[in-house]
């Protein structure tokens, strides 16, 4: 089976799709991995969808939206940010966005005087750091190599950091089977007590909702569709009757439910 993911290799995506393929290709954004599935050029894709401190990953939620795919399974991986550079003469500090927000307040208290760069990925930020002695990077401390010293280990502001990935399959490969689900809902509708509505689906079965999400919908303003994440696979029966109840609600809009799968923890 062949993968593909944010690259280059090192990223935290990466350490992710190791437990999914043993091959593993590269894209520099979330939306052109998902668009790589959909249209068969891989098997499978791994994206973030949530970080534990940051939240979500908006172009996650909108690709899944846009393009026609399936969740296959869930990949939970600790987040362990080291401060990586060539000395500690560096001037300014080069990371993806989150990774940088992650470590907000360490950079704060320790390099105070440090710029901050946003690029593609951590990876790239370590790569910076590998081609300029004024760059440090975040990333696994693994990526220091030969020619990078760790400046600092552990620095994201919470010990508890982990991110969320979805393994993204061809809409084929939807599953049933699974632990949890996570379904897109796009009411085309605006009126009071409508998300109520869409909630009680779920809460009158006693299903637990992990996740909702609001995104705009690009149709106009103030208007959104929901993401949901619920603890139930589709083979269940309250399960189903919930999503027969939010397409009945939705009926005017779309409703895509992505798939049921299981959730594995990757340690390394």
């Amino acid at each position: 089976m062949n993968a593909v993911t944010l690259g280059p290799a090192g990223t935290y995506s990466h350490r992710a799709a190791r437990s999914v393929a043993a091959e593993v290709s590269f894209r520099e954004s979330v939306t052109a991995i998902v668009d790589a599935v959909a249209s068969g050029e891989f098997e499978r894709g791994v994206v973030p969808i949530e970080n534990s401190i940051e939240g979500s990953v908006t172009e996650s939620l909108d690709a899944l939206a846009d393009y026609d795919v399936a969740v296959t399974r869930e990949v939970v991986t600790p987040i362990r940010h080291a401060l990586l550079a060539q000395d500690d003469g560096f001037e300014v500090v080069a990371s993806h966005s989150q990774a940088l927000a992650q470590c907000r307040n360490w950079l704060e208290a320790n390099y105070p005087d440090a710029g901050l760069e946003a690029v593609a990925s951590t990876a790239r930020g370590v790569e910076r750091a590998r081609e300029d002695a004024r760059v440090a990077g975040i990333g696994h401390p693994d990526n220091a190599g030969d020619d990078l010293d760790i400046l600092a280990a552990d620095i994201q502001d919470r010990t508890s950091n982990a991110t969320r990935f979805l393994v993204v399959a061809p809409e084929s490969a939807r599953s049933d089977a699974g632990g949890k689900t996570t379904l897109i809902v796009y009411p085309n509708a605006n009126y009071p007590g409508l998300l109520l509505e869409l909630l009680e689906a779920f809460a009158d079965r006693n299903l637990n909702l992990s996740r909702i999400e609001s995104r705009p919908s690009g149709e106009r303003l103030g208007d959104y569709l929901f993401h949901f994440d619920v603890d139930a696979g589709l083979y269940e029966d309250h399960m189903a009757k919930a999503v027969e109840d939010v397409e009945a609600i939705a009926d005017n809009g779309w409703v895509k439910v992505l798939g049921s799968y299981d959730t594995e923890h990757v340690l390394d």
